[in-house]
């Protein structure tokens, strides 16, 4: 911005470059502070205790969960859930079979079925079979969750309440929260992505909630904030400079 540009007013002795800090400024605490505030509102904020979603989520990572009814939940879904018959405290688990699925384990290639239909499972830790020991079939009773940890040898999941003699699955009801982006260490931040192989049984699968715009909101606040801030002194050092140059 030249330095006439600068000198130039509005009437009130306010430059030009002043009131497009100001109104910068302005622009980004509203988006900035609205994003924090809508977040809120609609996300909670969860640590993951154990190591049973690895590599997804890693063991002490903080995710983002968005508030939603169980019966939105869909496979492939990683949720938060809290069932008296696994424990007093929140779990986090993804959703492999909903009411009327059968789930079996495993395929001579150490697939997972749903169904019938072998089901390709990228998320595992080490790509390794979809149960280090297989499991007998069930049919998951209408309106609940079978539910798995992506660290198959390192979780106790619906397998475990399977050899405990009941079906395995918890229901919809339990379900707090669905996980849709990891918050921190900031170098695994990221939404949640939806598996590619659940998109084609019956209900296909869900849809993230509005994080990515939330995020965007928050980034382009700040950066206007302090855009808008930073103008001030760089305008006065440049007003020195041209005057010294008069």
């Amino acid at each position: 911005m030249s330095s006439s540009t600068e000198r130039r007013t509005d009437g009130r002795g306010r430059t030009t470059g002043s009131v497009l800090s100001g109104l910068a400024v302005a622009v980004g605490c509203v988006l900035f502070l609205g994003g924090f505030v809508w977040a809120a509102l609609i996300y909670r904020p969860y640590t993951v205790p154990t190591d049973s979603m690895s590599p997804t989520i890693a063991v002490g990572a903080r995710v983002l969960a968005e508030k939603v009814d169980g019966a939105e939940i869909r496979r492939g879904d990683i949720v938060v859930f809290k069932d008296k018959a696994w424990g007093q405290l929140p779990m986090v688990k993804r959703v492999v079979g909903v009411g009327g699925d059968t789930i079996a384990c495993c395929t001579k290639q150490g697939r997972l079925t749903i169904n019938g239909k072998p089901v390709e499972e990228p998320y595992l830790h080490g790509n390794g079979p979809a149960s280090p020991v297989g499991f007998r079939s069930t049919k998951v009773p209408a309106g609940q969750l079978f539910l798995l940890g992506d660290h198959r040898s390192d979780s106790l999941d619906s397998r475990v309440h399977l050899a405990d003699g009941d079906r395995g699955a918890v229901p919809r009801s339990a379900v707090q929260a669905r996980v849709d982006a990891r918050a921190w260490p900031l170098s695994g931040i990221g939404v949640m992505e939806r598996p590619s192989s659940f998109a084609s049984l019956p209900g296909g699968v869900s849809q993230p909630g509005p994080v990515r715009p939330l995020a965007l909101a928050v980034v382009a606040g700040a950066v206007l904030v302090l855009g808008g801030a930073a103008y001030g002194p760089i305008a006065r050092r440049r007003t020195r400079k041209a005057r010294s140059h008069d």
